[in-house]
């Protein structure tokens, strides 16, 4: 049988939910959802909206809600059903005891979109310690084996400990371990970062929502080859290359790192601490942003919201408007470089092309200007000393 003869790979089939509560950023089409549930292999065959001041405490949706879900379900033969909001453990139970299916919610499906893309083994490390926080609060699931005792002569854990809190205690020493072998490779990545700071080097990162682009202006810049596709999180680890810039007569370091998303699981936040301290030891944060998206506002919201649970948020700013061959001949702008104003404060902005390159001789243009300010601002005694080390 030749490679095209052989059988494509079977598609998972989801019932996608959300539920409106009133906030603005309520996604009604699910899209960034179904989106989702793709990146993870996943095919959504329906999709719920329904309305609800609060949140059910049992269910999330309501009885007569759950149900019409299961009956949607079983119509287009889903195995499994995806909430775009976070359940509680006892929500997720109680709704696959009343669906007689496999529930997840977006954090879960966030998580496990990490797991297949991590390649590094810091990155592998970090999504391990996610998953091990995440699921160390949904131990009680549908596991009939937890309701059962282990005590006896040889049972672990002594008469009378349950097999759920057996599970509990090696999930507990996993994240133990787990932590201990992220704060080595921490170290070691402060250890590499100190030797760049000894080199004078001017550190940028590429931030900003997941699939804005932010890999393939990486690549356009520095003729890498990182990973770059049209789909969320791409890119999960952190890749850093040397970026020459002629105007200014030296090189920076340009680093590549994940992508933010909306809602993005604090699990995350935390566990990739590491990976996103180049953002937080940037000299410059190149915010990417879609152009050629409606939501960007929101987008860039988010992003800002992250940065600021990073301790990221004082970093100096360019916004890097990509996408722009993507965009409607109406809705390009009049002029390539102008500010934007975000909390209060007026911050440059370039409309550029990653894919086409229309705009990046501009980007650099703007990189080499900022490394040559911050070289004006150093101290002469600073400066005097540096170029005794580069003689």
């Amino acid at each position: 049988m030749s490679s095209s003869d052989k059988p494509a790979a079977p598609v998972t089939p989801v019932v996608l939910v959300g539920v409106d509560f009133g906030l603005p950023h309520f996604d009604g089409e699910l899209e960034e959802l179904g989106l989702l549930a793709e990146t993870a292999g996943l095919s959504p065959v329906a999709r719920l909206v329904c309305k609800r001041k609060a949140p059910d405490a049992a269910l999330f949706v309501g009885s007569g809600k759950a149900e019409e879900i299961r009956v949607l379900a079983q119509m287009h033969s889903a195995v499994e059903v995806l909430f775009d909001q976070a359940l509680s453990p006892a929500q997720q139970r109680n709704l696959e005891r009343v669906l007689n299916l496999p529930v997840s919610d977006r954090t879960f499906l966030i998580l496990e979109i990490f797991a297949q893309r991590a390649r590094s083994h810091e990155g592998k490390l970090q999504v391990e310690l996610a998953k091990l926080q995440y699921l160390s609060t949904r131990l009680v699931r549908r596991w009939s084996h937890l309701e059962r005792q282990r005590g006896g002569i040889g049972a672990r854990g002594g008469p009378g400990e349950t097999q759920i809190e057996l599970d509990r205690r090696m999930i507990g020493d996993a994240i133990k371990r787990t932590r201990e072998r992220l704060v080595k490779v921490k170290r070691q990545r402060s250890t590499q970062r100190r030797q760049r700071d000894r080199r004078d080097t001017f550190n940028v990162s590429l931030v900003g929502y997941t699939n804005a682009g932010k890999s393939t202006l990486f690549n356009a810049l520095v003729k890498a080859r990182a990973y770059a596709a049209d789909q969320l999180f791409a890119t999960l680890d952190t890749t850093t290359r040397q970026l020459y810039l002629a105007d200014a007569g030296r090189s920076i370091s340009l680093s590549d790192t994940v992508g933010f998303i909306r809602d993005l699981p604090h699990g995350l936040v935390d566990a990739f601490q590491a990976t996103l301290q180049e953002a937080i030891d940037a000299d410059l944060l190149l915010h990417v942003v879609d152009a050629s998206n409606p939501s960007f506002p929101e987008q860039i919201s988010q992003v800002q919201r992250v940065l600021a649970e990073i301790g990221a948020q004082h970093i100096p700013q360019l916004l890097i408007f990509n996408k722009l061959d993507a965009m409607a001949p109406e809705a390009r702008p009049t002029c390539a470089q102008d500010v934007l104003e975000m909390d209060g404060e007026f911050v440059p902005r370039i409309f550029l092309s990653a894919q086409s390159g229309e705009g990046l001789q501009l980007l650099r243009q703007q990189l080499a200007a900022e490394v040559l300010k911050v070289h004006d601002e150093m101290t002469p005694d600073l400066a005097a000393e540096l170029k005794r080390e580069e003689g």
